[in-house]
């Protein structure tokens, strides 16, 4: 009688024992993606799992935590916008509820962290850039996500083996633990990333190709038939870098006029708006907050009204022609439709393969 086939050994980092997790695999917060279900098998698969709430109103995180709690008494995440005008009650939502992680793609202000840190919640933002991560250490963040410009979504000009080592240098030896992400979908990138002083990987696509991902099957095998070269980094949808799947629609939008294209951000904002019950001034708040944290124009403020809605057509309803598909450029190296469990098997078990193959080097 065949039982089971053996799990993959665990692989103990300073970001595992920190978060504590089995394995240095990390699924990142995306929006209309990471919901209950694909967060709690993830955690419950021996990864981090990170909910995303950019795109919930704060009664709808409430309701997802306690869903995702309900299915899996394993450590998880909530990726929260610290530029958001409701940030400060998301965050004592997370403390009420002993969420493990609090992770951000903005850095959170130096109170905020102070405030998680306080109460036992791991701080984790995500960087861009080297600067950046030695700021957030210095304003007490535990560790850092750092993401290549292979990356899907919102993304920078400078891949990830560059821009790992790069940040891995300015921290220093005694830095806070970094995880990688950017590029990676199996073990040999898992063992990479260890190479060059990572402590861990973080994926996003890879992620949304499961099967426990809610997106469309119909969705998921548009991306399954793409190549390497079919994702586009636009400046269109929400007037910042976001790297997508080439599609009419991306076309269009990359030779539509600057006129037309805010029409449609207006449009798409006043929907979203409607959609989640928020007020304008709310909105208007937002919009300021974001203009003063960084360097974003009215115009792209404004355009940022595109992102939930165009995403949410194509990874909610389906519609491929009418929304935008985020993606890294690994959308080329994947073929398959693998649980979360199935997928950190697989990896972990490549992994710890290479581990053994370059340990025999001399």
């Amino acid at each position: 009688m065949t039982g089971s086939p053996a799990r993959a050994a665990g692989l103990t980092t300073r970001f595992t024992e920190l978060v504590g997790v089995e394995y240095p695999i990390v699924q990142t917060g995306m929006g209309w993606v990471s919901g209950p279900s694909l967060t709690s098998a993830t955690s419950n698969a021996g990864g981090l799992g990170i909910l995303a709430s950019a795109t919930m109103t704060y009664d709808e995180l409430e309701a997802a935590i306690a869903k995702t709690k309900s299915l899996t008494d394993k450590p998880f995440g909530v990726n929260i916008r610290a530029d958001a005008t409701d940030a400060p009650e998301r965050i004592d939502l997370l403390i009420r509820e002993r969420v493990k992680v609090a992770s951000f793609a903005l850095a959170p202000k130096k109170e905020l962290i102070a405030k998680l840190k306080d109460h036992g919640v791991v701080v984790i933002p995500s960087i861009g850039a080297a600067k950046h991560a030695v700021k957030v250490a210095s304003w007490g963040a535990d560790a850092v996500i750092v993401q290549g410009g292979e990356g899907g979504g919102h993304t920078g000009p400078v891949a990830t083996t560059l821009l790992l080592p790069s940040v891995l240098d300015a921290l220093g030896d005694s830095g806070i633990p970094v995880v990688a992400a950017g590029g990676f979908f199996d073990g040999r990138g898992l063992v990479a990333a260890l190479s060059y002083g990572a402590e861990g990987v973080a994926m996003g696509t890879r992620f949304l190709l499961t099967a426990d991902s809610a997106v469309p099957d119909s969705v998921k095998q548009e991306y399954l038939q793409r190549g390497l070269g079919d994702t586009v980094v636009s400046v269109k949808v929400d007037g910042m870098p976001h790297r997508v799947l080439r599609t009419p629609l991306v076309e269009a939008l990359e030779s539509g006029s600057r006129l037309k294209a805010l029409y449609a951000a207006a449009r798409n904002a006043n929907e979203f708006k409607q959609m989640t019950g928020m007020r304008w001034t709310t909105m208007l708040r937002d919009g300021r907050s974001m203009r003063k944290s960084g360097d974003r124009t009215w115009q792209q403020i404004i355009m940022a009204g595109n992102t939930p809605m165009l995403l949410r057509a194509g990874l909610v309803e389906g519609d491929t022609h009418a929304g935008v598909l985020a993606s890294g450029q690994v959308v080329g190296m994947i073929d398959d439709l693998p649980s979360c469990d199935e997928m950190i098997q697989s990896i972990m078990t490549q992994a710890h393969s290479r581990l053994k193959a370059l340990g025999s080097l001399s």
